[in-house]
């Protein structure tokens, strides 16, 4: 059995969304901001949090299937569900040489278009960071440990993102990923049914284990929220609770991307359900302050406001412990060549061995909101309201 066989239709959907279907079961697409930093027009908050180099990422899965159908997914939910692999497997150098070939052949369509130097395209056709976050749950693939430990011997980055109801597949992961995401959509059982729609029924318990398993983690790990108005933004301290479970070195906190229907009835998103970078900033700075709460009691180790990138609605956390330098200063970008050496060394290591300072213009407040200054910002002329209306009213467009 197939997962996407070719001429199904939901393989033409896929086809027809931009997604290039690599053998039966896996998929590449370009990113947005992969296209930006090819003109030199900003990278995504990966760049400004992590320092990856945006032009050099290749966003990719080694499964389009998923055990959830997220109101939010921008996926439109054309990709098959499942809660076990029942489908053929690809070998995993299958998968990782159509992923660069097709990812290449993406990049080789910019040349000539304006603002993409020939320098730029030659460094895109050599992918040097794989967001395995496409679509569907990479993990769910039964040789992710053998295909990561592959792209590391290219040389080339992994951030793995798993929405956390595979907890056997996170217990059995080599801690020789880059970085480990697992997304934290909801802080209580019923919020999670509701906005991730799970096939489990014990979706709850398998997310609070998965979270869990984090705390055994040698490489950077990281919660990842997803913030929709009106949906899951009100229990900041459910949230504090689970991340006493996996204490992740990191916490990303980005507001939701409306892509239209979600089909989600009732619970369909619209733009009202969109926060503005205003309501996540108050957001993480709660969130903050009640971990550090904790952290007085002993609970968990002590967060600060590391990184923002304000055109994705995006902030960062980080522990203190581990990533400040001092007051202001971080160490959460990746020395990759370092990284790789180590993964190259054959020993044990720990997520700070790689940690490199973080650049002034990334850090939480800084002037820049996030944007690379040595790249060319471009203002889309808006008709937004200069005071954001109240965050339950739908922010103005374009046009409007």
């Amino acid at each position: 059995l197939e997962m996407v066989p070719v001429g199904s239709k939901i393989r033409a959907n896929l086809t027809k969304q931009g997604y290039h279907v690599i053998g039966s079961h896996s998929g590449v697409k370009l990113c947005r901001w992969t296209k930006a930093m090819l003109r030199g027009r900003g990278g995504c908050y990966k760049h400004t949090f992590y320092g990856i180099a945006s032009h050099q990422c290749m966003e990719a899965t080694p499964s389009l299937a998923c055990a959830n159908k997220c109101t939010f997914c921008w996926r439109h939910h054309t990709n098959p569900v499942g809660t076990h692999w029942r489908w053929k497997e690809d070998d995993f150098l299958t998968i990782v040489d159509g992923a660069i070939t097709e990812h290449c052949r993406m990049i080789k369509a910019y040349r000539g278009t304006p603002g993409v130097t020939p320098e730029k395209v030659a460094e895109g056709m050599r992918p040097r960071h794989c967001a395995l976050s496409l679509v569907g749950e990479p993990i769910m693939y039964p040789h992710i440990n053998e295909l990561v430990a592959e792209l590391h011997r290219r040389h080339i980055s992994s951030f793995l993102v798993t929405n956390g109801q595979f907890p056997d597949a996170i217990a059995n992961l080599r801690d020789t990923v880059t970085q480990l995401y697992v997304s934290v959509d909801a802080s209580n059982q019923v919020d999670l049914k509701r906005i991730d729609r799970p096939l489990f029924r014990d979706a709850w318990d398998r997310l609070k284990l998965s979270l869990s398993l984090l705390k055994e983690k040698r490489q950077r790990t990281v919660y990842r929220l997803t913030i929709v108005a009106g949906f899951n933004a009100d229990d900041i301290e459910g949230y504090a609770r689970l991340v006493r479970l996996g204490m992740p070195d990191l916490i990303e906190v980005k507001g939701v991307t409306y892509c239209g229907d979600s089909g989600g009835g009732e619970d369909s998103l619209s733009m009202k359900n969109v926060p503005y970078h205003a309501d996540v900033r108050a957001f993480v700075e709660e969130l903050c302050r009640l971990l550090n709460a904790d952290h007085i009691d002993g609970n968990v180790p002590a967060y600060g406001l590391a990184c923002e990138h304000v055109h994705s609605c995006c902030c960062l956390m980080a522990r203190k412990d581990l990533y400040e330098v001092s007051e202001g200063r971080w160490r959460t970008w990746i020395d990759y060549d370092k990284f790789h050496s180590l993964v190259a060394s054959g020993e044990p290591f720990e997520a700070v061995d790689y940690a490199a300072e973080t650049p002034s213009w990334s850090t939480w407040g800084a002037p820049e909101e996030g944007f690379d200054p040595s790249m060319e910002r471009v203002r889309k002329v808006r008709n937004h309201h200069p005071n954001p209306p109240d965050r339950h009213q739908p922010p103005l467009v374009e046009g409007q």
